[in-house]
């Protein structure tokens, strides 16, 4: 069943999601052309009750399909709500509110969409969707301020940003709850974006910081490489400064020494020299 459960998700995720734009289209046409041919209204009010009902199917296939149903449907309150909202109360912002919950819920299932996508896309949903509701509901007032699709996107854009200049606010109850609501989407939206550039900073200078401390991890294991070089080389290597060793003189043999003084040739004597002739006597001295 869980398998089953997960391959339904996957095939309908993009149909779903097409049918969410259908939706969007079939709601903004006659808030922004009220003055369309009547036939155009009773189509865009068959697709909104359509894109609904195939939500609603889709809900209940997946409750279905899985394993624990009570869990599923404690885990899925809002699901159940925009389901059974439209048929208690049939009103046209009802089933608005219905359907951007099923879609979101279901945006949120797609694994192709990232965290990023997920809250700009919801952003501008909200800020549409906001728009047209309360053109829808004040563009009638009697002291509403409200009157032009210009207006209506500039009053949604600075309330969910929380600034409120109050050049446009809505004068109905309804309309203000519709402000309520815009308020605390825009600061939890807001907050979530916040968050996501601050984790964006963040992993960034963790990535910078790893890659550092990679390169010193390197440097410094290229440093000790090069000291266990330098010493095998000095082991390996004669020292300068000790003598090189000297042979000893090699003596011939015994024989050898005999033979040669017997073959060698003796030297004559030399005769002693003579007592020169004609050298004078001594003189005897006197007495």
């Amino acid at each position: 069943m869980p398998g089953m459960k997960d391959r339904w998700e996957e095939r309908t995720q993009m149909p779903l999601l097409v049918l969410a734009v259908a939706f969007g289209v079939a709601y903004a046409v006659p808030i922004v052309a009220p003055g369309a041919a009547p036939w155009v209204h009773r189509l865009c009010t068959h697709v909104e009750w359509a894109v609904w009902a195939a939500f609603a199917v889709d809900y209940l296939v997946r409750l279905a399909l899985a394993p624990a149903r009570w869990a599923f449907v404690r885990s899925h309150p809002l699901d159940l709500l925009a389901v059974l909202l439209p048929m208690v109360q049939p009103l046209r912002l009802l089933r608005v509110v219905s359907t951007l919950l099923l879609v979101g819920r279901r945006a949120r299932m797609a694994p192709q969409i990232t965290l990023t996508t997920y809250v700009a896309g919801a952003v501008v949903g909200l800020m549409m969707f906001g728009s047209l509701a309360v053109l829808h509901v004040e563009r009638d007032a009697p002291n509403g301020n409200i009157k032009t699709l210009g207006d209506a996107v500039w009053w949604s854009f600075t309330t969910m940003t929380t600034v409120g200049y109050g050049d446009h606010a809505p004068t109905t109850g309804l309309g203000r709850v519709l402000a309520v609501g815009l308020m605390l989407s825009g600061i939890a939206l807001l907050g979530v974006v916040t968050a996501n550039i601050a984790a964006w900073f963040i992993s960034r200078f963790e990535r910078d910081d790893a890659v550092e401390r990679r390169q010193t991890e390197l440097l410094e294991a290229l440093t000790r490489e090069v000291r266990e070089l330098r010493a095998e080389v000095a082991r390996l290597s004669p020292t300068p400064d000790a003598p090189a060793p000297t042979s000893a003189p090699v003596s011939p043999p015994a024989s050898a020494a005999a033979s040669t003084s017997a073959s060698a040739p003796v030297p004559a004597p030399v005769p002693a020299p003579d007592a020169t002739p004609d050298a004078p006597a001594p003189i005897a001295p006197r007495s």
